[in-house]
């Protein structure tokens, strides 16, 4: 093994590219919410395909994919299954959004949702389950991020204090430059991770078995369980046909709604942008197949086991013969770009939520734009520094905590379609779907036991949440069609670039 100055030059060259990136762009922006949140709405298919891509390749695809593909084998492909068809709903939804986010001013999916049905408080509950979702997604990638550089400097640098260098260097550029430093540094990130994904994913199978259908052979001839669908569970029991269908569907479903990747609907310079994204978007997922090859590869690795599957790749790199110092630095600075690409988003997209619509929309603030752009920088300290707590409290495995996140925000799903498509629901009906699936959601997750049968959680939620929409709407009362609204949502209407009740909103 090379030495370790030669890895930490990587990865702080690295860190320092990335910062100069991310701060960079803040001088093309308005000083306004539009202008922090949505990069005033001038985002090109290049930058859009990558935040979307980049956001979604994250220290959950780099380190806890391979982690599943070691410890549970071909139960990992469930990240392919809902990842190819997860974005597809954004293809309908996208551009009826960015529709009526031009005409009204909008800037999250719960101001437009909120405005609506004329009902504030959709969008304080939607706001408050959104950065509980967000709390523990970002702390996954800081969890990542401080594995990573544990792992590579054998401790010299703990994991307490990679994660908080690396995301002390995603404070910095989200605070400068918002949405277009997150889009910046994930065009970059995203290529990077793309090439290293799979010189690492190739390399790795033929350092150690002389290919990649050698590898699989031999898997066959000594672990076939991890080769027999659907793989294992956590408990490295047969895992259940039942839990991973749901898992796949929850996760299909619950895709388009993560506040992060639909508000890229209000930014996108225009519907034909949102579409062609979503067109590509399944060519990023071909990049996970030699991440998760790496973790097949350690399946068989006869050297020591890592401390957590999650470790799984950079042990192997660590404990690997005659492996170059700058090819573990590489790793180092792709398992980085993974985890900050998507921590970023996240951070960025739970701070614009809470202040816009937990404080504007819901608290009903009255605020200027440049105070609004203000408020939600403080409350970006407050979301990374409550991430990095729960990040360095929890011991759980990375792709599990992904898991429970999913349950909570595939409640948005018939919201936001009930929103952009239909007359027949209203205010009330679309509240009571989202508070009745969310706690049954949580009850269900905290205590698994209650569920009468093992699958997701989610569904269960989702189910209920159907219920009580329909239930409620039936009876008529609140607000319910909006025929202005919905003729510009089906391009019916002309868009205007400034709002009437976007502005109004925010004071």
């Amino acid at each position: 093994m090379g030495d370790s100055a030669t890895v930490l030059s990587v990865i702080f060259g690295y860190l320092a590219l990335c910062l100069v990136l991310g701060v960079l762009p803040g001088r093309r922006a308005s000083e306004t919410t539009t202008g922090y949140v949505a990069g005033d709405r001038s985002l090109g298919l290049v930058m859009l395909y990558f935040i979307t891509g980049a956001s979604v390749f994250s220290a959950f695809a780099f380190l806890g994919g391979p982690g599943w593909a070691y410890s549970r084998g071909v139960a990992v492909l469930y990240i392919l299954g809902y990842g190819v068809f997860g974005l597809l709903p954004f293809y309908f939804l996208g551009p009826r959004a960015a529709r009526v986010g031009r005409r009204y001013g909008f800037v999250t999916q719960a101001e437009m949702v909120a405005a609506r049905f004329q009902m504030p408080a959709i969008a304080g509950v939607m706001a408050l389950v959104s950065v509980a979702a967000f709390v523990p997604y970002l702390a996954l990638q800081m969890k990542g991020a401080g594995y990573v550089l544990s792992v590579v400097t054998h401790g010299e640098i703990p994991e307490w204090l990679g994660a908080a260098g690396v995301y002390g260097v995603v404070l910095v550029y989200l605070l400068a430059s918002g949405v277009l430093g997150v889009g910046w540094t994930n065009t970059f990130q995203g290529i990077f991770m793309m090439v290293l994904a799979w010189a690492l994913g190739l390399w790795v199978p033929y350092q150690l078995y002389g290919g990649v259908g050698a590898m699989f052979t031999e898997i066959a001839a000594q672990r076939p369980e991890l080769l027999d669908p659907p793989g294992l569970s956590a408990s490295g029991a047969p895992w259940n046909w039942g839990e991973y269908s749901t898992a796949v569907i929850v996760s299909t479903i619950g895709f388009s709604c993560w506040p992060h990747l639909f508000m890229r609907a209000f930014s996108a310079r225009d519907d034909r942008t949102i579409r062609r994204t979503v067109v590509l978007y399944p060519t990023f997922q071909i990049f996970l197949i030699p991440i998760f090859l790496i973790g097949f590869a350690g399946v068989l690795f006869e050297g020591s086991s890592p401390e957590k599957a999650d470790q799984i790749l950079p042990h192997l790199l660590m404990n690997m013969p005659e492996v170059p110092a700058l090819l573990v630095g590489l790793f180092c600075a792709g398992a980085l770009a993974a985890s900050m690409s998507s921590g970023d988003a996240m951070a960025h997209a739970a701070a614009s939520i809470a202040v816009r619509d937990g404080m504007v929309v819901a608290g009903k603030k009255r605020t200027t734009p440049v105070a609004e752009r203000n408020m939600i920088r403080w409350l970006l300290v407050v979301v990374i520094v409550s991430s990095y707590l729960v990040a360095m409290a929890y011991r759980g495995s990375l792709v599990t905590l992904l898991l429970a996140s999913y349950g909570g925000i595939v409640q948005f799903a018939p919201v936001l379609v009930v929103t952009l498509y239909t007359r027949r629901v209203t205010g009330p009906g679309v509240l009571a779907g989202l508070v009745v699936g969310t706690v049954v959601t949580v009850a269900f997750t905290v205590m698994p036991g209650w569920r009468p049968w093992a699958i997701h959680a989610g569904v269960y939620g989702l189910v209920m949440n159907l219920a009580a929409l329909a239930l409620v709407s039936a009876r008529g009362s609140g607000v319910g069609g909006d025929d202005e609204f919905l003729a510009v949502a089906g391009g019916d209407i002309e868009t205007e670039e400034l709002s009437v009740r976007g502005d109004s909103v925010g004071g």
